[in-house]
């Protein structure tokens, strides 16, 4: 395809005279139907890397996506500039998804979660000889390996997705690329993500999360009320910029921006138990700056871009470091300075124990989950189908993760499987990305040092000292 029509579709649709390196090069090998894997920081323009190829090439590219309000934050802004863009989850009525079904031949985009891309009536439709698949986008990948073994095990099948769609499809039918996009991925998750999806020969373009305009600080609270004051003062400080305030749980996030309100802030609480017009309007009246901050869980900021934002303030600290650099990459997205602070809880628990009580509690429902597994394991036929083993336990496919995961099982198809001859005892928790965020709390070096490190650029990290977060500038002094 001739470059200039590729940079004359880019302005057409999104006003931009050229690409920000390397999002030519993505496109060109996605245009190429060569397989990808993408780690681009938070704010480098992921989307784009697969939207334009999709509108550039006859056929339905599909996108797999985790939340209902990424696929429709995205599909609204595909539509705004009047691009075919649809997305189907739970939460559409019966007729509006059956108005997206009858339009898979005039779609170039379709936005949908692995549990939606698997059910009957989309699986069926995407099956017709004469529909042609021109790419599955793989949005936010790094939920495959962090939710794919005890939350959304249908990440797991998504490897055999490409031979059997081609199987059910025209001889002359193009190569179908797969392509694997995240902001937050270390070699272990790279590596994941290529075997799991079965990436051929893919691409791989890796981008430093260095981020040298971004402070990153965290301060010891001693109590809930230490905490409380030390997020209103460091608002305060703020004097009115935007920003984000973000908890781990529904709950917390309603009742912290009922407090927040009631001490004059102008902010709002946002989940994802929220209905979609909710979660839009929460949206606006953020990104019009009608509020100062949403105090909010992780489901908000996934592909939402608000360059103005200057700050985030962990009120809780994550579980995982992919988990921070996902939040905390919310602010400057615009290159300017921004300030980032997580509040933890003092280190021996005596005092305040909140943060530990926390960790250990989603811990807990863990090894819970991967506990009924095991239990589910013997009941498993050797050999099998997804419904089989849904209709035995409707926690049944989460044990099919698990053997997954650990290399005793192998799918033929998104619907039948194989559990491998040998020990078939599934694997304990792994505790290691939630002691790799305890590292990164405790860490006395340059916390970007650390964090380029954990992402697997070693020599770059010997060498980097930001000057701005918390312990450089206590070296410093």
């Amino acid at each position: 395809m001739e470059w200039e029509r590729v940079r004359a579709k880019f302005k057409q649709v999104w006003g931009y005279d050229d690409f920000r390196p390397p999002q030519g090069e993505i496109i060109a090998n996605l245009l190429d139907r060569k397989d990808c894997l993408i780690i681009l920081a938070t704010g480098g323009g992921k989307s784009i890397c697969f939207q334009l190829p999709a509108l550039l090439q006859y056929g339905l590219t599909l996108v797999v996506s985790p939340l209902v309000a990424l696929m429709e934050d995205q599909v609204q802004d595909l539509k705004k500039r009047s691009l075919p863009a649809a997305t189907i989850h739970s939460n559409l009525s019966k007729n509006d998804r059956w108005e997206v079904l009858k339009d898979f031949f005039r779609l170039r985009l379709l936005y949908l979660s692995p549990e939606t891309l698997f059910s009957p009536p989309v699986w069926e439709r995407l099956c017709h000889p004469k529909l042609r698949i021109a790419g599955i986008m793989l949005d936010e990948a790094h939920c495959l390996v962090q939710w794919g073994d005890t939350f959304r095990p249908d990440y797991r099948r998504l490897g055999v997705l490409r031979p059997a769609l081609l199987k059910q499809k025209m001889d002359n039918h193009p190569p179908i690329p797969v392509a694997a996009f995240t902001a937050t991925a270390d070699p272990s998750v790279q590596r994941e993500l290529i075997s799991c999806l079965n990436l051929q020969k893919p691409h791989i373009i890796l981008t430093s999360p260095y981020r040298g305009h971004l402070a990153l600080h965290i301060e010891i609270c001693w109590s809930d009320k230490g905490r409380k004051d030390r997020s209103v003062k460091y608002i305060k400080e703020k004097k009115g910029q935007v920003g984000l305030v973000y908890v781990r749980t529904r709950k917390d996030s309603e009742e912290l921006a009922e407090w927040f309100t009631s001490q004059g802030f102008k902010c709002l609480s946002y989940h994802g138990g929220m209905i979609p017009k909710e979660r839009r309007q929460i949206e606006q009246d953020w990104l019009s700056g009608k509020c100062q901050f949403v105090v909010c869980t992780s489901a908000f900021g996934v592909g939402i871009n608000n360059p103005e934002t200057r700050w985030v303030l962990h009120f809780q600290s994550p579980l995982t470091i992919a988990e921070y650099v996902q939040e905390v990459g919310r602010a400057g997205r615009d290159g300017r300075p921004a300030h980032a602070l997580m509040l933890v809880s003092e280190p021996t628990g005596l005092l305040d124990n909140t943060d530990r009580s926390r960790y250990n509690f989603f811990l807990d429902q863990q090894r819970k989950t991967i506990q009924r597994a095991k239990l589910i394991l013997p009941r498993l036929p050797l050999k099998g189908t997804h419904e089989e083993v849904m209709r035995i336990d409707r926690e049944g496919a989460i044990a099919l993760g698990l053997l997954h995961r650990s290399g005793k099982l192998i799918w033929h198809d998104p619907f039948n499987y194989e559990i491998l001859p040998g020990n078939h005892t599934l694997p304990d928790l792994d505790e290691t990305a939630t002691q790799q965020m305890q590292a990164f709390i405790t860490t006395k070096r340059c916390r970007w040092s650390f964090l380029m490190e954990v992402f697997g650029f070693i020599e770059e990290a010997k060498t980097t000292k930001c000057g701005i977060c918390d312990n450089c500038l206590k070296t410093k002094k």
